[in-house]
């Protein structure tokens, strides 16, 4: 016979051991050693930076270079040496050519990677006949379709053919007509490519 103390000390192990093993699990999930943990879908090279991303710059062999920066409001970046650099409006892979330049007056030949660790600069919205219209903010190239989708769909009164894209260019706004129809039906010749800034209008 095992004595009741032993048992007793035994069985808190076990319970123990047992409210432990989830946690573990959990945390082998978020390092990526337990399963698939969801991903953001990866930034295409020709995504234009914004205000608001989280850019991770980095300078091989110079950790005071290499650190991950917000772009301000008027589209800069702070960084040592080199202070205020222009991001906005820039791709990913011509923000490092600019970082290569300047950086080359105070480090030999430097390597520079840059990384948009998040969107946050392009947002646009959706108005008028549909289930939830408002401001939504993309994590990835978005169409027309994707964003009716995300609003849920048309209402019952929405004019489905008489859909109006709003476009900032400068002083002025361009109106792109959009068919939802004639978007089902031709497939991917027939959908619209959003911007950051758009408005989409369904009357």
């Amino acid at each position: 016979m095992i004595p009741i103390a032993v048992r007793h000390r035994f069985l808190a192990a076990a319970l123990s051991l047992l409210a432990v093993l989830p946690a573990a699990a959990a945390d082998g999930r978020e390092k990526g050693q337990g399963g698939p943990v969801a991903q953001e879908p990866p930034i295409s090279e020709d995504y234009r930076i914004g205000p608001e991303d989280l850019l991770q710059i980095s300078v091989w062999k110079n950790e005071a270079m290499s650190l991950t920066v917000p772009v301000r409001p008027d589209g800069m970046i702070s960084l040592p040496l080199l202070h205020d650099v222009q991001a906005a409006g820039l791709t990913p892979l011509q923000l490092r050519d600019v970082l290569g330049r300047r950086l080359a007056d105070y480090v030999q030949d430097p390597e520079v990677s840059v990384i948009v660790r998040e969107v946050h600069s392009f947002k646009v919205s959706v108005v008028g006949e549909v289930a939830h219209p408002g401001r939504y903010e993309m994590k990835s190239r978005t169409t027309v379709l994707d964003l009716l989708a995300q609003a849920g769909g048309f209402t019952e009164f929405a004019s489905r053919s008489r859909v109006v894209i709003l476009r900032s260019q400068g002083k002025k706004a361009e109106r792109i007509r959009f068919n939802y129809n004639k978007a089902v039906s031709d497939g991917l010749a027939g959908n619209i490519e959003l911007r950051p800034g758009d408005i989409v209008l369904v009357p």
